[in-house]
């Protein structure tokens, strides 16, 4: 299955790119579709930043993202990067002291806000203390009212962005009137993205909701679960690597790590989102179960031989030496995205390292290559038997994770 989105260019005085509207699509037909408008907002905020998405080729530009009512009463943005994102209040939305506290949070979080498709109303003049950029629809205001508004509240610290700026004359009117920003069909349409989707099954998602709503937080509970699901895992590390916006203390390398760096708070948002979003991935079952049984067999080995490798690190290693095949992308390029020691890093990559040999040991195996599969047991200290033994265990273990009742 693939997930999509929409992009649109904004532009400054000099129609340089400063940024991107992303804008939620279903299919590759470039319109918005019959949706709720939250679960088009959280479905966009799991797949472009908790999953691969395409959000690493805006490097030095923000998204522009609109959030309604619900999604920014629960505080959903402080899931996003801040120095990635300029958060974007609906039209829809309605003034009240709920909605107020939560701008006032976000803003004190130091996110920039946008007042999206603005018409005045006296019960938003409170928020513009709080608000960075107002947005303007030239064709539902009209080009003139759009302008005027701009000319007679140049005293507010606010940016002004023209919205649907259709043509040239519409351009240099706005430009005259002082507007920032600008955004429309003269520039750009929206470009659709599509990529494969990463996200957890159903019922993962509701065991971990299920171990969210305890109060407090079991997270050893929590790591069982995610650990046992790899498009889970590889949403839980992407998305810990977005959500610390400072550098990391030392790179993640377990899951345990990755649930202490996210905390109680982010950790019930994002797996609120994840439920909402009611993504599932399209994957065969063989090769989800091929890589739960390579992650338990890495960490078996470890066990069994004298390597002071931590097994939490080789389960890891294990799970993650497949997730090429798994999400059709090449393996260096999803790791760029990881913030994972680098002697792990090194041992999916190039094999290097102990880490690497028990990774060699386990590929050998697969291909029933005996004559490196017993190379390999020297180099570690192992007996091909405590190999054999490993993998039946980690075939018994891997059947269990993929084989869960469903009765119930």
């Amino acid at each position: 299955m693939f997930s999509y989105v929409a992009r649109q260019p904004i532009f400054n005085r000099r129609q340089q790119t400063i940024g991107h509207e992303l804008l939620f699509r279903d299919g590759e037909c470039n319109a918005f579709p019959v949706i709720d408008a939250n679960e088009a907002t959280c479905r966009l905020v799991l797949e472009n930043y908790m999953a691969i998405g395409n959000n690493h080729i805006f490097k030095g530009q923000r998204n522009f993202i609109n959030f309604p009512q619900n999604c920014l009463v629960n505080l959903m943005p402080l899931l996003l990067p801040k120095n990635k994102v300029v958060i974007e209040i609906l039209e829809t939305c309605i003034p009240n002291d709920e909605l107020f506290f939560a701008i006032k949070r976000l803003y004190k979080k130091g996110y920039i806000i946008a007042l999206d498709d603005f018409e005045y109303d006296i019960r938003w003049q409170r928020f513009f203390r709080y608000v960075h950029i107002i947005k303007l629809d030239l064709l539902m205001l009209g080009l003139k009212k759009a302008c005027d508004f701009v000319r007679d509240n140049r005293h507010l610290k606010v940016k002004f962005l023209a919205e649907k700026v259709e043509n040239h004359a519409a351009f240099q009117a706005s430009l005259a009137a002082g507007f920032d920003f600008f955004q429309g069909y003269y520039f750009s349409r929206p470009e659709v993205l599509k990529h494969r989707k990463v996200a957890a099954s159903e019922l993962i998602t509701i065991q971990l909701l299920q171990a969210i709503s305890c109060e407090p937080v079991d997270f050893d509970n929590i790591e069982k679960i995610i650990s046992s699901d790899v498009s889970l895992s590889y949403l839980l590390l992407r998305y810990v690597n977005n959500a610390n916006h400072h550098r990391l203390v030392e790179p993640i390398s377990s899951f345990h790590q990755a649930l202490v760096y996210l905390g109680e708070e982010k950790l019930r948002m994002f797996v609120g989102v994840v439920a909402t979003a009611h993504a599932a991935l399209d994957k065969p079952k063989a090769l989800y179960a091929l890589s739960l049984q390579r992650a338990k067999m890495c960490e078996e080995l470890v066990n069994y031989s004298s390597s002071m490798i931590p097994k939490e690190q080789a389960f890891l290693a294990g799970m993650f030496s497949l997730l090429d095949a798994l999400l059709d992308s090449s393996l260096a390029d999803l790791l760029v995205l990881l913030k994972l020691q680098p002697h792990i890093q090194a041992s999916l990559l190039h094999r290097e390292g102990e880490l690497g040999q028990v990774l060699d040991l386990v590929d050998a195996f697969d291909k029933a290559d005996w004559q490196q599969v017993a190379i390999k047991c020297s180099g570690l200290g192992l007996s091909e038997q405590q190999v054999q033994d490993s993998y039946l265990q980690a075939v018994t273990w891997a059947e269990n994770c993929t084989q869960i009742d469903c009765s119930n």
